[in-house]
């Protein structure tokens, strides 16, 4: 082989291994990038916020929010909708229930959107965090929803029904805005941080579900082994920081979803998880988001 010869393979060598890595990279990158959100499937994004919920659930240009995590997350998760998912109004804001680590962002997001409905539990606490998210609510002349157990509405062909709501100010999570949305074939059940008592209330009630976003972050308090065996849930999502001093997700709370399901997508591990549905089958995607404040 002359120089010349040498010299070419060589250089073919080169542009064959940059191309190759280019597409590691590529497919190893975590990045959420995407600035144009698609709206006629249904999506849900469930966001990492580490120890905290807030969720994000999309359809023909309609857009729904229960949660939005602890106080320091709120900036973040602004930014990322405004920035990433060009978002600037949500039909509904939901607070499942008035702890920190579900509402602290609140007062952000209100403060930043056009938010035509903000669905309450009727409880009322002493926290600052709560009066913020009432002073944003009062600032921007937003009438408080109180939903009613059986109530229904639709975020575009998404339908939602109100499972439960409480008023137990001993246990706020028991206060837990309950809710189960159809769309298509697939059902889905978001739960707060429902316990076991309230689950022992809603089991009569149609709760069999296809994908459960699972109570309290994983807790032993919930996600009981009766309520399971109604819900027999096809997917099980849940929002958890890596590092938590409770020990969240309980080994006995995996155990119990194991014997329903594999599929267990958890915020510590994956990021922010979505998922994206036609109504007739489903897909899972998870990626980085800065969210996590």
């Amino acid at each position: 082989m002359s120089k010349r010869e040498t010299k070419k393979a060589f250089l073919a060598c080169i542009v064959i291994a940059i191309l190759i890595y280019s597409l590691i990279i590529g497919h190893r990158s975590t990045s959420y990038s995407n600035t144009n959100i698609v709206t006629t499937n249904l999506q849900v994004y469930f966001l990492d916020v580490g120890q905290a919920d807030s969720i994000l659930i999309a359809n023909q240009e309609h857009y729904m929010l229960i949660d939005a995590g602890n106080n320091e997350d709120g900036p973040k998760l602004v930014k990322f909708i405004k920035e990433n998912l060009k978002i600037d109004k949500f039909d509904y804001v939901v607070g499942t229930h008035p702890h920190e680590d579900h509402i602290g962002g609140l007062d952000d997001i209100i403060n930043n959107f056009e938010v035509n409905s903000i669905y309450l539990p009727e409880v009322m606490t002493t926290t600052k965090t709560f009066e913020d998210v009432l002073d944003a609510i009062d600032q921007k002349n937003i009438q408080i929803t109180v939903p009613e157990i059986g109530e229904k509405f639709k975020l575009g062909e998404a339908d939602f029904e109100v499972i439960y709501t409480g008023t137990d100010e001993s246990d706020l999570n028991n206060c837990s805005i309950v809710l189960k949305m159809i769309f298509g074939n697939y059902s889905y059940l978001f739960t707060g941080d429902a316990t076991e008592k309230v689950e022992k209330t809603i089991l009569n009630n149609n709760i069999d579900v296809d994908v459960l976003k699972v109570g309290h972050h994983g807790s032993s308090y919930s996600t009981s082994d009766d309520f399971l065996k109604k819900v027999t849930p096809e997917y099980a999502i849940i929002s958890v920081a890596k590092e938590n001093s409770y020990g969240h997700p309980s080994n006995d709370t995996l155990n119990r979803i194991k014997k329903y399901t594999d599929n267990i997508y958890m915020t510590s591990e994956k990021g922010t998880i979505l998922i994206d549905s036609d109504g007739k089958d489903i897909k899972i995607d998870n990626f980085y988001t800065d969210t996590n404040g």
